[in-house]
């Protein structure tokens, strides 16, 4: 009798100790966290975190907010996409944001790609927006682009499918090392937008609905402001890509926006400017590939589109993308496709 009872207890230990491991865990948010990181701590991803706890938006947690984190014991990887064949000597064409021309990135994805596939690949480098319009005309198969309610909208209107999450980095705000505004030290981007507000300082805008440009129209919003450049005068609608601006920027030695990767991968060039405000949540940078729906054109070689989504989202591509650093070392973009 002994014996069952030191059985049952031993088998009841067991099942405990299991479903420990398999529970989820509760995190509370501290001052300086970042979901991205949260997730990298516990081995999961930001999306799974922010899936577990409805997250409308995977930029804003609050200090002291209780997190759910999800197991990794539960999950998955996703099966194994079919290979594609049949698209050899086809040419690709990608819309793309400049962010991933300018730091050279494509110059190594893109021949990886055709040297597998004996595709031909060209790319349009233009903002995020524009490459959206681009694709909406049907005059390119895929898009890579980094403006997620964007890209979340151009998907409802139904003029792309398939989207998936290839990498990210973050923006950063640069300025003049003089710093008129007194922005450096500040922590929070509202917080610099606020400052470089009130003292006039110069500042310029892509102004070309670009994902930069979505993303700085959202912080002035979140400041509570909206400069112009009809009314503001230190406030410049340059209306060109990012490294233009930032090299005007550097010139003029006013303040922009900029994603980590071209910063990065061009500073060295930009005497006048300094990094004055990183880390802030609402500056996460997300890029996400997406094929443009070919029930609506029909002309878009959507063969190759797929083999090129599922390539830079596979093992190969990833390794690709996080091996990629400018020349002086430094990672321009953490591969982040599940």
């Amino acid at each position: 009798m002994k014996r069952i009872i030191s059985v049952f207890l031993t088998l009841a230990l067991v099942l405990s100790s299991f479903s420990f491991a398999f529970a989820d865990t509760t995190y509370t948010v501290k001052s300086g966290d970042v979901l991205w990181k949260i997730g990298k701590t516990f081995g999961v991803t930001y999306q799974s975190i922010a899936a577990k706890n409805a997250l409308q938006n995977a930029n804003f947690i609050r200090v002291g907010q209780k997190l759910i984190i999800p197991t990794t014991s539960v999950a998955t990887k996703p099966a194994t996409p079919k290979p594609v064949t049949g698209i050899k000597g086809t040419t690709l064409t990608i819309a793309t944001t400049t962010s991933t021309n300018d730091t050279g990135l494509l110059d190594v994805l893109v021949p990886a790609f055709d040297l597998k596939y004996g595709t031909k690949t060209k790319w349009l480098s233009v903002g995020s927006g524009e490459a959206m319009e681009i694709g909406k005309r049907g005059d390119a198969d895929v898009l890579l682009v980094h403006s997620p309610a964007a890209e979340k909208q151009f998907i409802a209107d139904g003029f792309g499918i398939n989207r998936k999450d290839v990498m990210y980095n973050f923006y950063y705000i640069v300025g003049p090392k003089a710093d008129p505004a007194k922005v450096s030290g500040k922590t929070a981007a509202v917080d610099a937008f606020k400052a470089i507000y009130a003292a006039d300082a110069t500042f310029l805008s892509r102004a070309d609905k670009s994902g930069t440009n979505t993303k700085e129209l959202a912080i002035w919003k979140t400041a509570g402001l909206a400069p112009t450049g009809a009314t503001d005068k230190w406030y410049k609608e340059a209306g060109v890509g990012m490294l233009d601006l930032l090299n005007m920027a550097n010139e003029v030695k006013g303040y922009t926006l900029v994603d980590s990767g071209t910063w990065g991968a061009n500073k060295g060039k930009l005497t006048n400017l300094d990094v004055m405000v990183k880390g802030d949540p609402i500056l996460f940078n997300p890029y996400g590939v997406i094929q443009v729906n070919p029930a609506k054109y029909p002309n878009v070689h959507s063969k190759a589109a797929l083999a090129f989504s599922n390539f830079i989202t596979s093992a190969e591509g990833q390794k690709i993308i996080g091996n990629f650093t400018s020349k002086a070392g430094q990672k321009l973009f953490i591969p982040d496709a599940k």
